[in-house]
């Protein structure tokens, strides 16, 4: 099996870790085959890889068989971007802290690794968002989580002209504007009070962010929606993110999010599931009153 290796290597001390689990890997019988720039950082930290590991600039022509994010979910987003439209499974081992997407755990990395060599795993489809009209936003510009629309810095609100299909739906006059897959109901819109939705939902979540109207709620559409986004700003900046990736516009382009025309396959192990991610993660089921502030 041949296995990619994607991360931020931060902190520091994750180099140790990382290069500890392409330990475990290769003596599993896998061949890690880890990004270059990622290779350079761990030499730098006084780590160079192990004879036989591999290197790759792209997953392109590498044959990789799943792909591995070690990090936290910034880097689990990061690594949806270098896959592209490339149909490579992803896993996401945490080294960091919520690890909402990188789900498993430092001390399960070892029945994961066997696990994966065995091929005891499923594959789970995600919906993955599309972006066009901003130029200089990156080569795929597709997003797992959202596509989002910010006010710069501390200037003032920006106004946003939302058409659906075609059809006029709002003006949001609010900090921003968030359109969030399902799999992306859990983040940045979860905070902006955006529902929740089931990983397999067909849907996209449009959650303003601050907005001047009170009464302007979450809205969700359908899955095969297209949104069209006109930005009005005072200031002459603001901003459009990719998940963890940001751009400054100085213009006002005319942007159209809509769902992209492949899917992001994730690793679903044995014993894991959305919905004890959700009681895992956010808490679900516990009592707080019983907890120490």
């Amino acid at each position: 099996m041949r296995i990619g290796i994607l991360g931020r290597l931060y902190p520091a001390s994750a180099a140790a870790t990382i290069n500890g689990i392409l330990g475990r890997m290769a003596a599993a019988g896998a061949v890690p085959v880890v990004e270059r720039s990622l290779a350079q950082r761990m030499a730098a930290a006084g780590l160079p890889l192990a004879e036989g590991t591999e290197l790759m600039d792209s997953p392109a022509n590498k044959g990789l068989d799943l792909l591995v994010s070690m990090g936290g979910d910034g880097s689990f987003l990061d690594s949806v971007d270098f896959l592209g439209s490339h149909p490579v499974p992803l896993l996401g081992i945490n080294l960091g802290r919520l690890g909402f997407l990188s789900s498993t755990r430092l001390e399960d990395v070892g029945a994961t690794i066997q696990a994966l060599v065995e091929r005891r795993f499923g594959i789970e489809e995600r919906a993955v968002l599309s972006l066009d009209g901003c130029t200089g936003c990156g080569t795929h510009n597709i997003a797992l989580n959202e596509v989002s629309l910010h006010k710069r810095d501390g200037a003032a609100m920006i106004s946003i002209h939302a058409h659906l299909d075609g059809r006029f739906l709002n003006t949001y006059w609010a900090d921003g504007l968030i359109i969030a897959t399902p799999t992306g109901s859990t983040a940045y819109s979860l905070s902006c009070g955006g529902p929740l939705l089931a990983p397999d939902c067909d849907a996209m979540v449009i959650t303003p962010i601050a907005p001047h109207n009170l009464n302007v709620r979450p809205f969700v559409v359908r899955g095969g929606s297209t949104l069209t986004l006109q930005v009005d700003s005072r200031g002459e900046k603001y901003l459009v993110n990719l998940d963890s990736r940001s751009q400054v516009l100085h213009h006002f382009p005319t942007l159209t999010v809509r769902q992209a025309d492949h899917k992001v396959k994730l690793v679903q192990l044995e014993g894991q599931d959305f919905l004890d991610t959700l009681r895992s993660k956010l808490s679900w089921g516990l009592d707080v009153r019983s907890s120490l502030p």
